[in-house]
Parts: C-alpha cells; structure tokens; sequence
C-alpha cells in the first residue's frame, strides 16, 4: 500500500500526549478486551463493564499529539474512505430510509483513556472503536503492537488500514441506519453485534477493493488483513482465553466469517442497498452468515 502521493485527507486529531481522560463503543477492539485487559492488568470487571456500554465520568486534558507521522498516515487513510464512500453513496442512491449524502467522520489518535464525545469515557484497553453520537473512530496506535504479539494479528500498515476501515464501516452503519435497525431488531442484542460485525468487515472489503488502484493495495497487503481478520474471531480469542469457544457467547463472528465477509467485500465492491440488507436477513441465523 502506499500513501506517500496521497492528496486525500481527513479530519485527525491528535491528543496524545496529555493527561489521561477517561470512551466505549463498539469495534474490533471490543472483542478483545478480556484478552488484553489480562495481559495489562485491568480488572475484567472493569473490562466488563466497559464492553457493556458503563463507564465513569472523567475529564481530558487536549494531548499535544507526536512527531512520529502517524497522524498523517491516518488523516491520509481516513481521506481514502471519505472519497470511496462519498463515490458510493452517490452511485447506489440508496433509499430515503437509508439516507443519501455521506457524511465525513471524524478521527481521534489517543493514548491511556479518552473522551468520546457521546459514548462515554474509556481507556485504550478497549481497542479502536467508533462513537455514532460523535460521528468519530477512536484509535491508540498501540493496540497494534498488542494486535500482533498477543492475539496473532498484523501491525503491517494495510492491516492497520482494515482496522480502521472496519471502524468507518461501523460510521457508514450508522449513517444508513443499519445501527438503529439491528438494536431495534427481535433476535437480541447479540446477534444483532454479530449481524453489524461481519457487514463492517464487508465494508472494510468495500473500500479496500475502489482504493486498491489509486493506493497500490497488493497480494502482502490483503494478507495482512485476513490475518487480522483472523485472529479477532470469537472463537480465536476465546480459545486463547479459555482454551475453547462457547458459539452462543459469540458477538462479533467466528474467525472465517470474519476473513470471508472482508474478501468478499474487496471482491467484489458491492455496496448496494440490497446486498448491505443481507447481513440482517432474520430469516438467516448470524452464525449462518
């Protein structure tokens, strides 16, 4: 992948650096807070609590952000999927119900615990995660250190980039209304985070496949991902937990409906309204996806 020549930008803001805040929601880090909360030392009540949407208040001190490039690598990547789905929204002309302008996201790069603006306050623990009371993704480029040495992922850049395309899927949802459906829908809470998971993957597939020209996106690359992909599976992160999965705690996926749902997204480009309504066909168990 490269951004180097990359004119796209996007709105990043940089707070690292400053006191530590207390943020939540949900996103590929949610599903892997018990794993990480028990190689830091978070008590997993408190983790619990955190992925279940509780959290204290707490206030923030504005970071003075660090020269190490990352802001930039972000607000270039964050540009890529505002022209991807600015294009597709336009091009899909989907429903009144669904919307019809997109609406660009904001970016957060924190370290220790952030404000989310709407969702509450959390620590970095929580992984990457979007607020759609803000309208922002939420990131601590840690997480991919933890990513790759304890959960078996990648921190290769385009791995990054699935993460954080995962998380604007989630914003993409959110404009649509796919959120307000699935929390509102009868099969329950559960598999309702599983029906949203696996259609952000998809999403993140989406963008992947209308940026792979203009960023040079190669075969290394979408490896990366689907070893990302991967390794963020219920049952991966259960069985590294546990040593076995339990499919009716499941609320993101299994690991090949993750890796499944990202190649099928960067196949085949795909964002039509009819497809998207797919992933919550009731008549279609989540785990059947």
């Amino acid at each position: 992948m490269e951004l180097n020549d990359s004119e796209e930008r996007g709105s990043v803001e940089d707070r690292r650096g400053g006191k530590k805040s207390l943020a939540i929601g949900g996103g590929i880090g949610a599903v892997v807070i018990a794993l990480i909360a028990s190689y830091i030392g978070i008590d997993p009540k408190v983790a619990q609590q955190i992925v279940g949407g509780v959290a204290g208040g707490g206030a923030q001190t504005q970071g003075t952000g660090k020269a190490d490039g990352y802001a930039e690598f972000s607000s270039k990547l964050l540009g890529s999927t505002n022209t991807v789905w600015k294009d597709q929204f336009r091009k899909n002309r989907y429903s009144k119900y669904r919307g019809a302008a997109y609406e660009e996201p904001g970016m957060v790069l924190f370290s220790d615990q952030v404000e989310s603006g709407g969702c509450g306050v959390a620590p970095s623990a929580v992984g990457p995660f979007y607020c759609p009371a803000s309208k922002k993704v939420f990131l601590d480029p840690t997480f991919f250190e933890e990513l790759e040495s304890k959960l078996g992922g990648s921190k290769a850049e385009f791995s990054q980039a699935y993460v954080i395309g995962h998380e604007v899927g989630h914003h993409v949802q959110n404009l649509l209304g796919y959120e307000t459906e699935s929390y509102q829908a009868k099969d329950g809470k559960q598999n309702a985070g599983i029906r949203m998971e696996l259609q952000a993957d998809y999403l993140a597939g989406v963008w992947a496949h209308h940026a792979k020209d203009k960023l040079k996106i190669n075969q290394d690359d979408i490896a990366s991902a689907l070893k990302t992909a991967r390794s963020i599976g219920d049952n991966r992160i259960q069985e590294k937990m546990k040593g076995k999965s339990w499919p009716e705690s499941f609320n993101h996926g299994r690991d090949d409906q993750r890796l499944k749902y990202f190649k099928e997204g960067f196949e085949t480009g795909d964002a039509s309204e009819g497809r998207l309504n797919k992933f919550f066909d009731r008549n279609v168990k989540p785990l059947d996806l």
